[in-house]
């Protein structure tokens, strides 16, 4: 696979992680908040614990979030790198 191929892979797979309105109020709490843990996420979509976790992987496995075990808990945050990744792909649609 190419550099090319690999960021449209990035790219399609990080536009589907975000494309679901849980995820996204969780990327919003991760932005405002900078990190979260699970139960966190539980609290904030009323998502039974299983799922919230299926939406965390998803996020996860896009390379969006990151996370950190500290102890019994497992701490969530923005990769930023990789938002400016997908940010810097829109801006060519908006180029002239």
């Amino acid at each position: 696979m190419n550099a090319k191929q690999a960021e449209t892979g990035f790219i399609e797979k990080a536009m589907s992680a975000v494309a679901d309105p849980y995820r996204m109020s969780i990327l919003q709490e991760l932005l405002e908040k900078g990190s979260i843990r699970c139960c966190d996420v539980v609290s904030l979509t009323g998502l039974s614990q299983p799922t919230c976790s299926h939406h965390i992987k998803l996020l996860a496995d896009s390379n969006l979030i990151e996370c950190r075990k500290e102890g019994r808990n497992n701490f969530f945050t923005l990769n930023r790198d990789n938002f400016k990744r997908l940010g810097n792909y829109f801006k060519q649609f908006a180029s002239s």
